[in-house]
């Protein structure tokens, strides 16, 4: 896919992340939550949620997926570490691994984000909870998408024997695909969190993936 291509394919992921917060706010809200709590799209996430019901270990498994994504975020934080050392210079880090960590940053900003403006809520009070907690996107498949399928475009430039690269990058969509079909039948966020998740996340994968394309 040529660079223009992809910068294109990230600005109308983008723009679809845009719209579907319009949605969620302004179309077909009603107090579907606990504690009564309006929910955007009811009738669509009312019916994926009562599909699905609620699954504890799914919710658990995608928890854990979490905890090796961000493994994987330090273990690329740790090789500009080490670059910045041997070579003395933040400039002399590749600019892949400089720019990977102003993506990260820019997930944590949005993670933040959202957090502070409440677009919808959980469908269940999670346990150790005594409210309703923010829960759109899905915070948690945004940062594992953004993760690994970062991972997915570095791992063509550190990886050269092609047999052991194969093997990761199915690692990294595997590890995609059950976080978020995971978090979906965990009951844990509506349809639309994790739409919304996974827009932002491919937006901005998407972005860096014709970033990284420029530079080489």
């Amino acid at each position: 896919m040529k660079n223009t291509t992809i910068i294109w394919v990230a600005g109308v992921l983008g723009l679809l992340f845009l719209i579907l917060v319009l949605l969620v706010l302004t179309f077909d809200v009603a107090p579907i939550g606990p504690e009564g709590t309006s929910i955007g799209l009811s009738h669509i996430n009312r019916y994926a949620f009562d599909l699905w019901g609620v699954s504890i270990f799914w919710y658990s498994i995608t928890d854990w997926l979490g905890i090796a994504a961000i493994a994987v975020a330090f273990v690329f934080a740790f090789m500009g570490f080490i670059q910045l050392i041997k070579r003395r210079s933040f400039l002399k880090v590749d600019k892949t691994i400089l720019w990977l960590g102003g993506l990260y940053v820019i997930v944590i900003g949005l993670y933040v984000f959202f957090d502070v403006v409440i677009v919808n809520y959980r469908p269940i009070i999670m346990p150790g909870s005594v409210h309703p907690e923010a829960s759109f996107p899905s915070s948690h498949t945004m940062v594992v998408c953004v993760i690994m399928g970062s991972a997915l475009v570095l791992l063509k430039q550190y990886i050269k024997n092609e047999c052991l690269r194969i093997a990761l990058q199915v690692i990294c969509a595997i590890v995609i695909l059950i976080t978020v079909c995971g978090r979906l039948i965990s009951g844990a966020h509506w349809f639309t969190d994790i739409l919304g998740g996974l827009l932002i996340s491919t937006a901005l994968v998407f972005l860096y993936s014709g970033i990284v394309e420029r530079m080489e």
